[in-house]
């Protein structure tokens, strides 16, 4: 699964990259250690337009009745979603691209410690998370809840020796196809969610301050002490 990523540029970074129409309308800062049931900036398509709003990471399916759900659906497995009842609308229709810098997953070592890794393109290039949104109510007549939640895929070489999934990367030119509304090719989307290729990524273990995650500064991203025998040569 995908717990935590980071997410460390600013709206003109982001606006370079996604090539976004018009602005935010929120404060996008650069975030450090993103958890769920915080906001996230997210790129939908809105009448054509590619668009970058702020959402709550934790799918609520719009036939919730409450929004706690939402604690629960962080993450979607991408080889079921689109035969999950609580993702199956979304993955149909409401598709959005996650801005990220990386992810974190924790190697167990013994059962009361984990090492924390950072994962990220080389470069410290921004990418985008598969995602999925859905807009909730608990009354027709209350404002909307929008909230996303993560695809998932197995691991590429690098992340497996830490956890056995990792969140769908996508290749920059399959972006514009995932945010589509008109494709609607089952096959065609399933076919852009792979892993995404460990030669293009690096891995490093990261400082402890990334397990709380009132903990949102760079301290959260930058190279902990090296330890020797964590993984194989």
């Amino acid at each position: 699964m995908c717990g935590r990523f980071s997410m460390a540029f600013t709206e003109q970074d982001l606006d370079a990259r996604f090539d976004l129409d018009g602005g935010a309308g929120f404060e996008v800062r650069a975030r450090y250690n993103v958890a769920p049931g915080q906001n996230a900036p997210v790129v939908v398509m809105r009448e054509g337009r590619r668009r970058l709003e702020a959402f709550r990471w934790g799918l609520v399916p719009s036939w919730s009745g409450d929004d706690r759900s939402g604690a629960r659906m962080i993450n979607a497995r991408s080889e079921t979603a689109r035969q999950s009842r609580a993702f199956a609308a979304a993955f149909s229709r409401r598709r959005c691209l996650v801005p990220a810098s990386g992810f974190f997953e924790w190697r167990a070592e013994t059962r009361s410690r984990k090492i924390p890794f950072h994962f990220h393109l080389k470069g410290l290039q921004p990418f985008a998370f598969a995602g999925l949104w859905e807009e909730w109510r608990p009354h027709v007549s209350d404002p909307p809840l929008f909230t996303f939640a993560i695809l998932t895929t197995d691991a590429n070489e690098l992340v497996r020796p830490v956890h056995a999934r990792m969140p769908v990367i996508l290749a920059r030119e399959h972006e514009a196809a995932w945010l589509d509304p008109g494709q609607t090719d089952p096959a065609a989307l399933q076919d852009l969610l792979r892993p995404f290729p460990a030669r293009d990524m690096e891995r490093v273990q990261v400082s402890p301050l990334v397990n709380s995650p009132a903990n949102d500064s760079p301290e959260c991203i930058r190279p902990a002490p090296a330890q020797a025998g964590l993984f194989p040569d």
